[in-house]
């Protein structure tokens, strides 16, 4: 097996969740963030339509979404269902990461059906995720209740839609094992 083999086994085979939480306080260089994004662009795209946007939060943008994460939250409860501790975990996911990264898909319905798009968008942050893990850096894509109020506060076009937000850190955690189920019962061969 090459070396570029084992390479591309390793990462994708070490590729996890990895939450705010563990995130330790060190600054993603920016040439980082660039190849990240940059490996995103390189994902399929039905027609070329390249669907994929995104919006980079870090350094004081990151108290900004934070703030807005917050207040989304807020606005979107009751009294009597409203809870601090949510309301500061909300905030506290961009506050302790390094990088927040809005990812957006901008749809083409006369070329493309909407599904299409969004699973380009998906390999794109695939993509993302693998460059992230193979730089140490840990990483989720969570997608929270309020993207619809997102729209405004990103400024989206009418053809765009925000589909969650990719959370990124330096972390200690070392290796995180595997839980996966045998590929064997998921497969079905036609012979």
């Amino acid at each position: 097996m090459s070396n570029t083999i084992k390479s591309i086994n390793e990462v994708i085979r070490t590729r996890r969740s990895i939450f705010p939480p563990s995130y330790i306080q060190q600054e993603i260089p920016r040439e980082v963030l660039e190849s990240v994004l940059e490996n995103a662009n390189y994902a399929p795209t039905h027609k070329l339509t390249e669907p994929w946007r995104f919006t980079v939060f870090t350094g004081d943008g990151l108290v900004k979404l934070a703030d807005y994460m917050g207040e989304a939250y807020r606005a979107s409860t009751t009294a009597e269902t409203f809870s601090e501790a949510k309301y500061e975990g909300t905030r506290s996911k961009s506050l302790k990461s390094a990088a927040v990264i809005a990812i957006v898909v901008e749809l083409h319905p006369e070329k493309i059906p909407e599904w299409e798009e969004i699973a380009a968008v998906a390999c794109a942050v695939q993509n993302m995720w693998l460059t992230a893990t193979a730089n140490n850096i840990g990483a989720y894509w969570s997608s929270p209740s309020v993207t619809e109020s997102l729209r405004q506060f990103l400024d989206l076009k009418e053809n765009q839609k925000c589909v969650g937000f990719f959370y990124m850190g330096y972390h200690n955690l070392g290796e995180v094992a595997a839980r996966r189920t045998p590929i064997a019962d998921k497969i079905t061969w036609v012979r």
